[in-house]
């Protein structure tokens, strides 16, 4: 029991510890009050820039828009170094693009699921707060078990870059597919050609 005890301990900490780490590059610095940084609204506390003094990271001190999104204060914004949104960790579950998205877990011990953008601004993955359809697709949402997916993947809605639903696990029977796998839509081929990726283990 002290073993299974330890093992859970060292996976929770090396979690954390991935998920606080910046771009491997990135230089920690603390901002004494609250600033506009390349037009993000950053909290003051811990921020991340770039050797070439770009931000990478920071939590925002209010509401901000990204794209068409409504962005939450609180919420930690990570950018590619020419200033697009990369990642976002939602301080809670937020509405974006008609979709619940998670944020913080439910004990807050680390900064919660990650929503990804490619450069453009449209999203590229989410993590839902419970079973949602998207664009007619019953996906699986929840929360994930962190000793069977610490990384959380299992249950990751993938989108392509013009929006279009990509690939997730299903919530229920679909198409022919058992609830629990994770099927991946052709991006243009008409959707009776879903493609099984994977089963529910």
């Amino acid at each position: 029991m002290k073993n299974v005890r330890l093992v859970v301990c060292l996976l929770f900490a090396l979690r954390v510890g991935v998920c606080d780490a910046a771009e491997p590059n990135a230089l920690h610095n603390k901002i004494t009050r609250d600033t506009i940084v390349q037009g993000y609204a950053c909290a003051r506390g811990d921020a991340w820039f770039y050797p070439d003094g770009s931000l990478n990271e920071c939590r925002l001190a209010q509401p901000t828009a990204v794209g068409d999104l409504r962005i939450p204060r609180g919420s930690i914004i990570d950018l590619w170094p020419d200033g697009a949104a990369r990642y976002l960790m939602l301080p809670r579950a937020t509405l974006l693009a008609g979709y619940r998205v998670r944020g913080g877990n439910r004990m807050g011990l680390s900064r919660g699921a990650t929503t990804a953008f490619y450069r453009s601004g449209e999203l590229r993955s989410i993590y839902l707060v419970r079973n949602q359809a998207i664009q007619g697709v019953p996906c699986r949402g929840g929360f994930w078990n962190t000793l069977n997916d610490p990384a959380g993947a299992e249950n990751v809605v993938e989108f392509y870059n013009d929006g279009k639903l990509e690939s997730c696990r299903l919530a229920r029977d679909f198409s022919g597919f058992r609830s629990g796998e994770r099927i991946v839509l052709p991006h243009l081929a008409p959707w009776p050609d879903i493609v099984k990726t994977e089963a529910s283990q």
